[in-house]
């Protein structure tokens, strides 16, 4: 079996989800499940073939979230530290172009969210950064062409 790694933070928002999905969506759509049968025939009732639909999808992704969460490996973040960029940092680079600050931090392929941030570590800006340091300029090939980094900031936070 294949471990992957996700941060504490990222492990505790899945254990989350997963605690909703079992505990509230599941009763929620059984419920539905039992009122839209009541209405009668099941072959011409939407309501009925909704809920049976949320719930084959509530189904599927309790299931990926139960094999996410046997497959993690959690790593504290707070308990790293040091100068090369490696899983759970927080980089601050300049664009070579445009001169922008930008900071994110790598994280499991389940947390990655670039909006607020957070990079999967098998995206190609987080692995074109594992082993580098301040200082140091990256290319990053991406799907809209290449580009220049310089790292400005390593954090563990």
């Amino acid at each position: 079996m294949e471990r992957y790694p996700i941060t504490a933070a990222g492990h505790a928002a899945l254990e989350a989800e997963f605690q909703r999905l079992q505990q509230v969506e599941r009763p929620r759509i059984i419920q539905a499940i039992a009122e839209a049968r009541s209405h009668g025939d099941l072959s011409e009732n939407a309501e009925y073939h909704s809920a049976k639909e949320a719930q084959s999808h509530n189904e599927g992704r309790i299931a990926e979230i139960e094999s996410m969460l046997q497959r993690a490996e959690v790593i504290d973040v707070a308990k790293l530290s040091g100068t090369t960029v490696k899983f759970g940092a927080t980089v601050t680079l300049v664009d070579g172009d445009t001169e922008a600050e930008k900071a994110f931090q790598i994280v499991g392929d389940a947390e990655a969210d670039v909006k607020s941030g957070r990079v999967s570590i098998s995206s190609p800006t987080a692995r074109a950064l594992i082993g580098k340091k301040v200082g140091d300029t990256v290319e990053v090939n991406t799907p809209g062409g290449g580009k220049s980094y310089e790292i400005v900031k390593v954090d563990y936070i």
